[in-house]
């Protein structure tokens, strides 16, 4: 069932990541992907793009800010308890000191010619309790004004992620975060908060990085904030509360959005949307019908999981067979509210993988659930670069593109 046109209208929004190094030898595996040409800047340059095509860079506020000057949040407390949970056993306490440099950072971004800057705002830096009850610090306002500001002085156009997986402390332990139906109205308060302290300036609103992550590995395996799982240490339940999570963060964007369009779409002139996860799945044996339903299952459960709910309001069937009754329902009016409630969608692409069928898991686990097994070999041969930043990333958009027409 298509969305009619006049009800809104959708742009698909392409995050590019471009890493740059110092190094000069281009990289041996993209080297030998011919004609990729990663190392010819006369083959490989922007000039194959469309003039209206956006370059950018991305951070997440955790990754780059510093704890210093704002209240805890949910990695805060992780990366502390569970060091080893993080590969080189860092935390966000430091960081890049963004909180000090930003100015250097803009420089930065300006010296790389960027036309966009995706940020994210920490929850904790402008309600330390979570909540409007609790106080806004107007210290954080003014850092992501400044920070607002020396974009826009630079030609930088600042897109805002409103929520990227940091929840305030403060709502773990006062109801569990995610997993309650009450973070669906503090994240609204706290989205408005922003709309209106930042949004004369802020054009591109994102109201959650990848839920798909969140959900996941915060619920279901425990390598995300908060930790929980089946068998982790502060408990969980694999089966049923990444769904729950995924739930309460469709409702919170879904309510956001409303609220934007409402009172303050018309006079700031802005578009709100969401950025999912974009990964793209093959069967790993091209000619086994097991296989290509499992490439289909896998993206069900990676990107339909959300898309579907955004688009026709309702989670993929294959999800609502097989999930049962641990997949939560959509009430009619939650369904009308979720359906729509895009101006644009962002797809943050990374990998390509092989997938073929596996047999049904012991236990139920969102990990395992939908019953296939990923990989990025056939027959001992990698899926390669080409393949999965060329040719998939536009198998992507196709099928996205055929959803929302």
């Amino acid at each position: 069932m298509a969305i009619t046109k006049a009800h809104y209208s959708l742009a698909v929004l392409v995050v590019l990541f471009v890493v740059s190094s110092s190094q000069k030898v281009c990289n041996p595996e993209c080297k030998a992907k011919e004609p990729f040409h990663c190392d010819n800047t006369h083959a490989f340059n922007r000039t194959g793009f469309p003039k209206n095509f956006t370059f950018g860079a991305a951070t997440s506020a955790y990754q780059i800010e510093g704890a210093a000057h704002r209240a805890l949040n949910g990695w805060d407390y992780f990366t502390h308890r569970y060091p080893e949970k993080v590969p080189d056993r860092s935390s966000g306490d430091l960081a890049c000191d963004s909180y000090d440099l930003y100015k250097d950072d803009v420089k930065l971004l300006k010296r790389m010619n960027v036309q966009a800057y995706r940020l994210s705002i920490a929850w904790s830096r402008v309600l330390p309790k979570g909540r409007l009850i609790g106080g806004v610090d107007e210290n954080g306002i003014t850092y992501y004004n400044n920070l607002i500001n020396e974009l826009k002085a630079n030609g930088i156009e600042p897109y805002v992620t409103i929520f990227h997986w940091d929840v305030p402390q403060t709502l773990e332990d006062e109801y569990g975060g995610f997993l309650s139906p009450r973070i669906v109205e503090d994240y609204k308060n706290y989205a408005e908060l922003l709309f209106q302290r930042f949004g004369d300036r802020v054009k591109f609103w994102i109201t959650l990085n990848q839920p798909f992550s969140l959900a996941t590995k915060g619920y279901g395996d425990g390598s995300y904030p908060p930790g929980r799982c089946t068998g982790c240490e502060f408990g969980g339940d694999s089966g049923v509360e990444p769904y729950t999570v995924a739930h309460y963060q469709l409702l919170a964007h879904a309510k956001a959005v409303s609220l934007y369009r409402k009172r303050y779409q018309k006079f700031q002139g802005g578009k709100i949307g969401t950025t999912l996860i974009g990964r793209w799945f093959a069967p790993l044996n091209e000619f086994s019908e097991l296989d290509k339903a499992a490439a289909k299952r896998a993206f069900d459960f990676f990107v339909g999981w959300f898309l579907d709910p955004l688009v026709y309001g309702k989670y993929p069937k294959i999800m609502r067979e097989m999930v049962g009754d641990r997949l939560p329902e959509f009430t009619p009016e939650e369904s009308a509210l979720v359906k729509g409630s895009l101006d644009f969608l962002g797809l943050n692409y990374y990998v390509t993988q092989y997938a073929t069928d596996a047999p049904p898991p012991t236990q139920p686990s969102a990990i395992t659930d939908p019953r296939v097994t990923l990989g990025f070999y056939r027959n001992g041969v990698p899926i390669g670069v080409v393949a999965s930043i060329e040719i998939n990333l536009k198998k992507i958009l196709f099928i996205v593109n055929r959803l929302l027409i």
